[in-house]
């Protein structure tokens, strides 16, 4: 028999193991329906998760009221208070009681309705389980009233409806949330973090209206004061400066796209602006903001070709479709959605971004027009160069230059002005200007109508041959040289096997390799683009990239790889001396390249210095 050991004995772990084992000695209860309040109470769990979910139904509901102006007021991170006035048509006397009602909507009315939902409220339960865990109070009034009515409700019990004092609107008022379920009110976090939360709602829905005015005050303090417009050509752009801040705005590209019923439209930020995280990714359906995968890896996609590692793009999209093509009654919080034609969206979005971002150079005159006004530009004409001529016999030493570096290829593409014509300072087909001299080997120097621009000769080269690249791969097989006597390299096991393993794929990017003994590789056939270059130190560099990528990667997106390892070994390297003439027709090709803007590392390409830029670093007029 086995010897009891005394409860002053028994270990801790036991103690708390046989604490918490479930009884099952006793009966189920009989199967009841559960009291109204807890009903709500637990359809706030889902709707009411903090005080930044209540702010962002009760915004939703004065936008869906018709409001122009919206204040919000916080005390403690809207733990404490939490009042949102607007201006918009108010609520009847009759129906200030089912606006607290569950369930109780006038957004639809049949199931027509809910498959074409374009309001942002329509499910009728926000107001409900914010009652069911707070204390609220609604003041309203609708033109034409004598004066405003009030109603309040706590813990799911709603008062008497009395006569208030109020402008024409609604005011709603949510104190001490959680005060009757402390549990829940433990899981927030401090004051400055819910406030944090509330701001962040704030703003996307200011970013989505920007013909609406908004405030924000957080105990006591005006913490955001945004305006609208009445011009709607400057709305948005002012409306993304106010939210966005000055440094986003420099590094956007605007992008209106139609094909059908679909829009897309908004700012997406070149890889320059990239972030560390997806705090400046803005999506949003139909006016309604979103975080929905399938959006977010269309555009992801749109970035892989230019972003660096694990940076994140930053964007303001706006995605306008018929709303019997959204799903938006996916989750009570209303930020996931679910589309009809999932594939399409996602390939629309992906092109228009991929367009929009591989958009030809343009000038920094024309960046800045998304900034502010243009300033006046002072004259300008590239400096001893008024009879210089970008034609054929101009370019021809840096068509050998680049030969030389492409390893033979045949280059085409050059950009250039008619034989004996001079060149036109207001060209907008030269935005990056004339080169004015080389600094230590990498950095060419050149000036166009707005001041100096600084190329990066590495980064650039490599952008334009990676390009050239793709472009000869998708058109087929790449055009190759056999080499008169074979390449033969020292390979190591895991080499010879991935070589014999991918075959295929090198055939593809213009290579015929094999195995010429147990330790080495025999290279016979390059591409004719990179024939002339450090073959061993490429052929290197591919098998090391297909032995790390595993089998199930997306052959594409694998290529791509590949091809950027290929034109980061073709590029021209640093210290490599150019003449003005090569120099030119860099920045000829570079203004003809897709997504020239950066390298294929998310890097920038070119900077520009304004005059007036230049100007202030001289401290020029004080």
């Amino acid at each position: 028999m086995k010897a009891i050991l005394p409860e002053a004995i028994i270990p801790t772990r036991l103690v708390c193991k046989l604490a918490f084992t479930p009884q099952h000695d006793f009966p189920m209860s009989a199967i009841r329906p559960l009291p109204d309040l807890l009903i709500s109470q637990i359809a706030a769990g889902e709707v009411v998760e903090r005080p930044a979910s209540v702010l962002k139904e009760l915004i939703e509901n004065s936008l869906d009221a018709g409001a122009t102006e919206i204040d919000v007021q916080l005390d403690e991170g809207g733990v404490r208070l939490m009042r949102v006035s607007d201006d918009g048509s108010g609520i009847p006397k009759d129906e200030l009681n089912l606006a607290l009602a569950r369930h109780a909507t006038s957004k639809i009315a049949s199931l027509d309705d809910l498959e074409r939902v374009a309001s942002f409220g329509f499910r009728g339960e926000a107001l409900a389980s914010i009652a069911a865990v707070a204390r609220v109070t609604i003041t309203s009034r609708q033109a034409g009233d004598t004066h405003a009515w009030r109603i309040r409700s706590e813990a799911g019990n709603a008062g008497k409806i009395e006569p208030a004092a109020q402008a024409t609107g609604t005011t709603i008022e949510v104190a001490d949330l959680y005060w009757n379920t402390p549990a829940r009110r433990k899981f927030l976090k401090t004051e400055a973090t819910e406030f944090a939360h509330c701001d962040d709602v704030f703003c996307r829905m200011a970013l989505a209206r920007a013909d609406i005015s908004f405030t924000l005050t957080h105990n006591g303090n005006v913490r955001r004061r945004i305006a609208s417009t009445n011009s709607p050509a400057e709305q948005f752009s002012k409306r993304a400066r106010d939210i966005l801040g000055e440094d986003f705005f420099p590094h956007a590209r605007p992008l209106d796209v139609n094909a059908g019923p679909l829009r897309l439209s908004g700012l997406a930020a070149l890889p320059a602006y990239s972030r560390a995280g997806r705090d400046e990714q803005y999506f949003f359906v139909n006016g309604r903001f979103v975080r929905d995968k399938l959006l977010s890896h269309a555009a992801r996609q749109a970035w892989a070709d230019i972003l660096h590692g694990a940076r994140q793009p930053a964007y303001t999209l706006f995605l306008d479709l018929d709303p019997a093509g959204v799903d938006v009654n996916v989750h009570p919080a209303k930020t996931e959605v679910r589309f009809r034609d999932a594939r399409g969206i996602h390939q629309f979005i992906f092109h228009a971004l991929q367009r929009t971002l591989a958009a030809p150079l343009v000038s920094a005159g024309e960046h800045q027009n998304l900034t502010a006004t243009p300033t006046q530009i002072p004259t300008w004409s590239p400096p001893q160069q008024r009879s210089f001529a970008v034609d054929e016999p101009a370019t021809r030493p840096y068509l050998e230059f680049a030969r030389a570096a492409f390893a033979g290829g045949q280059i085409n593409g050059v950009s250039s002005a008619p034989t004996g014509e001079s060149v036109s300072s207001g060209s907008s087909a030269n935005s990056l200007g004339y080169a004015l001299a080389q600094v230590g080997g990498v950095y060419v120097l050149a000036q166009n109508a707005h001041g100096l621009v600084i190329v990066d000769m590495h980064a650039a080269h490599e952008r334009i041959l990676y390009e050239r690249l793709k472009t000869t791969i998708d058109a087929g097989p790449p055009s190759t040289q056999r080499l008169l006597v074979p390449m033969l390299l020292a390979a190591n096991s895991t080499e010879l096997a991935t070589a014999e393993a991918h075959q295929e794929t090198f055939a593809q990017l213009g290579f015929e390799i094999s195995a010429a003994g147990p330790r080495e590789l025999s290279v016979r056939s390059v591409p004719a683009l990179l024939a002339g270059g450090n073959i061993v130190e490429l052929v290197r560099s591919l098998l090391k990239d297909l032995s790390d990528h595993p089998a199930s990667r997306v052959v594409e997106n694998q290529r791509n790889e590949l091809l950027g390892t290929m034109a980061c070994h073709g590029a021209v390297r640093a210290n490599r001396s150019l003449t003005v003439t090569e120099m030119n027709a860099l920045l000829r090709d570079m203004e003809i390249t897709e997504r020239a803007d950066q390298c294929n590392h998310g890097r920038p390409t070119w900077i520009q210095f304004s005059m007036n830029e230049l100007d202030r670093m001289f401290m020029r007029g004080r």
